[in-house]
């Protein structure tokens, strides 16, 4: 829909951004729920509402009417791939960031549990997502000098300088707004992980390139939340968590820049 490559750099920001307010209002209103009800009333909403959203989806103009152009699409043939060594090392350093969000979210439950407030496993996260909404509105705004992989390695690295002082936050007040600083940089990183992604996808992929993008972070995602949960009760290990995730994404980012410009 943009092929400008400023807008839709710019959308791209805004995209994650304003997905940042589905996960300031998903986790208040999930703690609230879950107070006020039960587990299940809040597992059936979510159903609902993820119904509801994904028949919004398909049945939006653009996805109904997109089509890949014809010759993108036959150029390379069978043989072309989608995936080359930058795209590879891109999808395997969102697997850290996406750790750091799965463990941060554990985390803020064993705060909550800690100090008797179970309203604070919603407020955490909705705090690192106000950041993140924030973070990308400012983003957004303007142009950046610099290229995408250049962004994208500092973004990625002021997203690492986050985590590291909730080892010393034990407090419920201070952490929470401690983690909004991370969530800052963290739409910074997923929107330039989407622009270097479409550079470095054959034309008439780009769909799937995105796919693979977003189940990176969800699988690392997965492998936070799991370890976490396993470490729940070592509040010091828990708050490490996330600052382990966001090194090995910088580590991995920072090994592969060359790879992560486009040829040409």
């Amino acid at each position: 829909m943009l092929p400008d490559p400023r807008l839709r750099h710019a959308a791209l920001a805004l995209n994650t951004g304003t997905q940042g307010l589905l996960y300031i209002v998903g986790p208040l209103l999930v703690a609230a729920l879950a107070s006020t009800y039960n587990p299940t009333v809040v597992l059936a909403v979510t159903a609902v509402l993820g119904l509801a959203g994904t028949t919004v989806v398909v049945l939006a103009p653009p996805s109904r009417h997109w089509r890949p152009a014809p010759s993108a699409c036959t150029q390379h043939g069978a043989v072309g791939r989608l995936t080359s060594q930058g795209l590879v090392l891109l999808f395997v350093s969102l697997t850290g960031i996406g750790f750091a969000i799965g463990a941060m979210n554990v985390w803020s439950i064993t705060m909550a549990e800690h100090h008797e407030q179970d309203m604070l496993s919603g407020i955490i996260p909705a705090a690192f997502s106000t950041g993140s909404f924030l973070g990308g509105l400012v983003y957004g705004r303007r142009t950046w000098a610099g290229t995408t992989a250049d962004r994208l390695i500092t973004a990625s690295a002021a997203f690492l300088a986050g985590w590291p002082p909730l080892l010393t936050l034990s407090g419920p007040f201070a952490a929470t707004a401690a983690v909004a600083v991370p969530g800052a940089f963290l739409t910074v990183v997923v929107a330039c992980a989407y622009v270097s992604t479409d550079a470095l996808t054959l034309a008439g992929r780009t769909s799937e390139a995105y796919a693979w993008l977003i189940l990176s972070i969800r699988v690392g995602q997965s492998a936070g939340t799991a370890l976490a949960g396993r470490l729940a009760e070592q509040p010091l290990a828990s708050a490490a968590l996330p600052a382990a995730g966001a090194a090995f994404a910088f580590a991995v980012l920072l090994a592969a820049h060359r790879q992560l410009r486009p040829a040409g």
